[in-house]
């Protein structure tokens, strides 16, 4: 049981981290992902510079010790030139000599040895790595190329000046990565910000606000005049609204409509009962027209009686299925004919050019529904001239069987259909040409043929109008018919 308040939506929930929160994150992340690769290589290819250019300054004490009489120094010129490029002992190698330059007798203890003559990315990395985690001041080997035609020089050092030079230079980069990650991650924020971010949450807050109130053509979003995919978007998302608006606007319609028909239907019904009861006693009459007429007349109303009766089958989607019986179409067409009221001093000519014996397999009643709307249009369609001539204003009603197919062309003069009404020829309500028309005759004819599993199309590049009508005998492709028709 409900408790008559209407249902209401479902709050639409605002996420707690939006897309543009998202976005500088990843930004940030990816900037500083971006900083790190650059760091690893830099900061190795910072210790190799910074232990190559202890090499040079060694070389310069190789060349005192070259220019120094028998390669002997004093004690005291050793320590100035040792302390001034922060090593322990310099050696140099040439041929089978080696002279060293060294303040104390004892040499050190080397915990580890670098060869700066051959450098390899990797082993560089590493090793940067390992003298920066490496909290030990050990004592280290570095060898490098000998100038002078020398073999190599060694250089043996202290190891924590070199980390306190790494450590200075990682804090460096690491303040210069964090400022050009906050200036890059910004200003690409921003950017994406303005192209993509707010475009989408304007285009997120119409689609919103056009769920609320979808048939409200204020809530259909402006398109921008970008022509990237985010302005596509936008032209595909206004031009989805409006059909959707225009479409739940027409079910409405289509809502109001039954509704009305419904209120009316009972008394309409009445009335033409009342009809039916004084024209039972016209045929009473010995009259030889009224005997003649009369029938005919019993029979339009039984025939109107059963149609509204049937009047809401069309927007419940219940048309009864037909019930097919071999008919004679010759006869049908006359009484269409007939019912349209177009005699030998009408104004339009009537042309029946249907094959004697025609015989097709339908449902009398429905095929002469399908025959009466197509036939009342073409009379509405040459009606809305101002000036009607017989001779030029003509409804032409053929029909021929090809093999199991039988097929009916319905034919008129008239000004024809307009694109509009082209584009939505067999849809309710839409493929009216004239004013006051309702549009429903050929949806009707439409649900109708194809119920008997045939179908109706336009016919192209006819004078005025032909809608041609294809019924099988049996359940046929007609793909295939056309197909046969096309290569025959």
């Amino acid at each position: 049981m409900t408790d008559g308040t209407a249902a209401r939506p479902e709050p639409v929930r605002t996420p707690r981290f939006g897309l543009s929160g998202k976005l500088l994150v990843l930004t940030i992340l990816f900037v500083m992902i971006a900083e790190v690769l650059i760091y690893v290589p830099s900061v190795a290819n910072f210790r190799v510079v910074w232990l190559k250019d202890r090499l040079a300054t060694a070389y310069t004490a190789a060349l005192v010790l070259d220019a120094a009489p028998n390669g002997v120094v004093s004690d005291a010129l050793a320590k100035k030139i040792l302390d001034s490029i922060g090593a322990r002992a310099v050696a140099m190698k040439m041929g089978n000599s080696r002279r060293m330059l060294a303040v104390d007798d004892m040499p050190p203890t080397v915990a580890a040895t670098y060869d700066m003559r051959t450098v390899y990315v990797f082993d560089a990395i590493v090793d940067a790595f390992t003298t920066m985690l490496d909290a030990k001041n050990d004592v280290i080997r570095v060898v490098g190329p000998a100038p002078m035609g020398g073999e190599y020089i060694d250089l043996v050092m202290n190891e924590e000046p070199l980390r306190k030079a790494m450590l200075r230079y990682s804090a460096d980069i690491l303040f210069l990565s964090l400022v050009i990650s906050g200036i890059t991650a910004a200003l690409v924020y921003l950017a994406l910000l303005y192209l993509f971010v707010r475009p989408m949450r304007r285009v997120t807050a119409n689609m919103i606000a056009f769920r609320a109130d979808p048939e409200n053509s204020d809530r259909v979003i402006a398109p921008s005049a970008r022509n990237d995919e985010i302005g596509t978007a936008e032209r595909e998302l206004a031009t989805m609204q409006i059909e959707l608006a225009s479409m739940l606007h027409q079910k409405n319609r289509l809502a109001s409509l039954g509704l009305a028909v419904a209120k009316i239907n009972h008394d309409l019904r009445n009335l033409l009962a009342s009809a039916q009861l004084f024209s039972d006693r016209l045929a009473k009459l010995p009259d030889p027209g009224v005997q003649r007429f009369a029938p005919k007349l019993m029979h339009a109303l039984e025939r109107a009686i059963a149609f509204c009766q049937s009047t809401l089958s069309y927007g419940r989607l219940q048309e009864p299925p037909p019930e097919r019986r071999p008919i004679l179409l010759e006869p049908l067409v006359e009484e269409v004919h007939e019912t349209l009221g177009l005699g030998p001093d009408a104004p339009i000519r009537w042309i029946s050019a249907v094959e004697r014996g025609l015989v097709v397999e339908a449902d009398y009643d429905q095929l002469f529904r399908i025959l009466l709307n197509l036939s009342r249009n073409a009379v509405g369609a040459m009606e809305s001239r101002e000036n009607r001539d017989p001779g030029r204003d003509q409804i032409r009603i053929t029909g021929r069987r090809e093999g199991a197919v039988v097929v009916i062309e319905v034919s008129d003069t008239g000004p024809g259909f307009s694109e509009k009404a082209r584009a939505h020829l067999f849809e309710a309500f839409q493929g009216s040409t004239r004013t006051g028309g309702t549009g429903l005759g050929l949806a009707i004819a439409a649900e109708l043929i194809r119920a008997h599993g045939g179908d109706i199309r336009l016919v192209e590049g006819t004078i005025g109008a032909t809608l041609r009508l294809t019924i099988p005998d049996r359940a046929v492709e007609l793909a295939a018919h056309r197909g046969a028709r096309a290569s025959g």
